[in-house]
């Protein structure tokens, strides 16, 4: 639903970005001033915080493709002018006389609801027939890396309303969950706002998300990678898995267990361990001796040799 103070507010000059932005670019835009004037980026920083909710109130409008649409058609009636009241000079018949530069019509007040009424599928969005909805609520909640993975419920207070939240599986760091009616109440006894939640993971020391997946760095020797080898992965929550790793295995490459990643609403995901060859820091003397007899042993030509050939045609 629209409202009354949008016609005050440029959320596109905010943002930074162009009116025909694309969602996507929109969001990048978005996570990239959300990064820089997060409250936890700049403590006590009373400027920054404020910034930080000019930008989320920005982007909870013009990501809502519904909301993006009344938005811009209220801005556009107004010409991106302040509010106006009927009546007088400066009232509806002013902006409507400044589209294309064209004789001024004038309207009376329930000529202008029935207009805007058309535009919005319903009544006025301003006057007694449409009240005004309340303003959205931002806020933030941390959660750690397993209950992300697994989902939570939180308990809140926000503007000294306690509820619950239920978090669903596989939330991402930064993600918003947009909860329906829990912001502010109307002022004119239209519909409350909604409460916008940003969640915060902290990070695991061993596991990272991506998408429905698991990620872990499984570090291994020489020798397994040369020669092939058994090892165990950690899984997140329950004990390790045993992985066969092939002969001459270099680092980089994946082996993926099934179904141990997070379990969301559109599947499971898997874990996904990434080869990672140790290579020793300290060497025995009889280790050094031992492995001069492999090198000269083993094939002379580099294994540099194709990408200097590639680097050298390009």
């Amino acid at each position: 639903m629209a409202s009354n103070d949008w016609f005050d507010k440029d959320f596109y000059a905010t943002l930074g970005v162009q009116k025909d932005v694309s969602p996507a670019d929109l969001k990048k835009q978005y996570r990239k001033l959300a990064r820089q004037f997060h409250p936890d980026s700049n403590p006590g920083d009373a400027k920054a915080e404020a910034r930080f909710k000019e930008i989320s109130e920005a982007h909870a409008v013009l990501s809502d493709p519904k909301q993006r649409q009344e938005y811009d058609a209220v801005r556009a009636m107004a010409g991106g002018r302040p509010r106006f009241a009927p009546g007088g000079s400066g009232g509806f018949e002013d902006v409507f006389g400044g589209f294309g530069g064209g004789p001024r019509v004038q309207y009376s007040q329930g000529d202008f609801d029935d207009l805007l009424g058309g535009m919005f599928g319903g009544a006025s969005p301003f006057g007694a027939r449409r009240p005004a909805k309340g303003r959205d609520v931002t806020a933030r909640a941390a959660l750690d890396f397993t209950s992300a993975v697994q989902g939570d419920t939180l308990k809140l207070t926000v503007g000294g309303k306690t509820m619950t939240v239920k978090v669903p599986a596989g939330v991402h760091d930064g993600q918003k969950i947009k909860l329906a009616g829990k912001g502010d109440p109307s002022p004119t006894g239209g519909e409350p706002g909604d409460l916008i939640l940003t969640v915060q993971v902290r990070p695991h020391p061993v596991f990272t998300m991506d998408g429905l997946n698991l990620r872990v760095d499984v570090p291994v020797t020489f020798a397994e990678a040369a020669l092939g080898a058994t090892i165990e992965v950690p899984t997140l929550g329950g004990g390790p898995v045993r992985l066969k790793v092939a002969p001459g295995t270099p680092s980089g490459r994946v082996l993926r267990v099934k179904g141990r990643g997070v379990a969301g609403r559109k599947g499971t995901g898997d874990l996904l361990a990434t080869i990672q060859v140790a290579v020793p820091s300290h060497l025995t003397k009889e280790q050094v001796e031992h492995l001069e007899q492999f090198v000269e042993a083993g094939p002379k030509e580099s294994p540099r040799a194709e990408l200097l050939a590639k680097a050298k045609a390009a």
